[in-house]
């Protein structure tokens, strides 16, 4: 391994990813390493980490590399890995477009949620086809102190539970996970989204992440709710051919999500990187073993 490790620093709607472009697949980072690099006081601080690596490239990633030549290995913030994450995979493109690997237009990327299909806009907007939503039968409960809600169960490659509440402050402080029930309903644990109304196809959300806590935005999360919203609302896009788009507020900006006839939800939004530099492996290593 090199003394020296290339990284960036990008966000989508201010949910703020580590990168770190590894097209070999040649740099270790176990979870402890993903932990350390996204510690936001003794390391270079983020949600979770974009590991860049390309799909022929990885044992999890081989089975795509026909679709997609680059695999989005991602990692929550406590090191966890994840299958899917809606604004990082926007962030991963505007990396591979700034890196010259792609240019505008549409493009694949292989995450552990499936290939994922991008649009890169000219006026600097990312869209992502983020798949359809399965919707489990089965009553959930999610908590906060004494308050309780009934939430939808909404899996978007990953596991939400939406609820809908009269006031985002009821969210609390979202530094643990919310209680839910039944506990068979989410066993590797799941992404809770608060969300209120703000209009005619017009919601906001808070979210507390699995793996993460609180995050100032969650794409998956966003497509959970626009979803759930359109039941609660009576539409079904597959059932009327009718598409359905919300506007959805998250803390860190705004995302436009679309459902289409065909089931498939598309997600639209900002993704910006904002730094780049190199990360001392000495420190990496001692941070590690920590």
């Amino acid at each position: 391994m090199s003394t020296r490790i290339a990284f960036l620093k990008g966000h989508g709607t201010e949910n703020d990813f580590v990168i770190v472009p590894d097209p070999e697949n040649a740099v270790d980072l176990p979870p402890a390493a993903v932990a350390a690099l996204c510690d936001r006081r003794a390391g270079i601080g983020g949600d979770g980490l974009l590991h860049v690596v390309r799909s022929a490239a990885h044992p999890e990633a081989r089975d795509m590399a026909a679709e997609a030549e680059w695999f989005m290995d991602y990692r929550n913030s406590d090191g966890s890995i994840a299958e899917m994450c809606g604004n990082g995979v926007r962030v991963f493109a505007r990396y591979l477009q700034r890196a010259g690997h792609v240019t505008e237009g549409d493009l694949a990327v292989a995450t552990r949620g499936g290939v994922k299909t991008v649009h890169i806009a000219k006026d600097g907007d990312v869209t992502v086809g983020m798949g359809r939503a399965v919707l489990p039968e089965g009553d959930v409960t999610v908590s906060v102190g004494e308050r309780s809600w009934p939430a939808r169960n909404v899996n978007m490659g990953n596991p939400h539970a939406v609820a809908f509440v009269d006031d985002l402050a009821h969210a609390g402080d979202l530094l643990s996970p919310p209680p839910f029930s039944p506990a068979a309903a989410y066993p590797d644990g799941v992404n809770v989204e608060f969300v209120v109304d703000r209009g005619p196809g017009h919601v906001a959300l808070r979210v507390h992440e699995r793996g993460s806590g609180e995050t100032r935005s969650c794409g998956t999360g966003a497509c959970a709710v626009a979803v759930a919203a359109a039941r609660r609302d009576g539409a079904d896009p597959t059932a009327t051919g009718t598409p359905a788009t919300y506007t959805v507020d998250v803390p860190g900006g705004t995302l436009v999500i679309t459902e289409r006839p065909d089931g498939e939800i598309e997600m639209t939004g900002p993704a910006v990187i904002v730094a780049e530099g190199e990360i001392d492996a000495d420190w990496l290593e001692t941070a590690t073993s920590a």
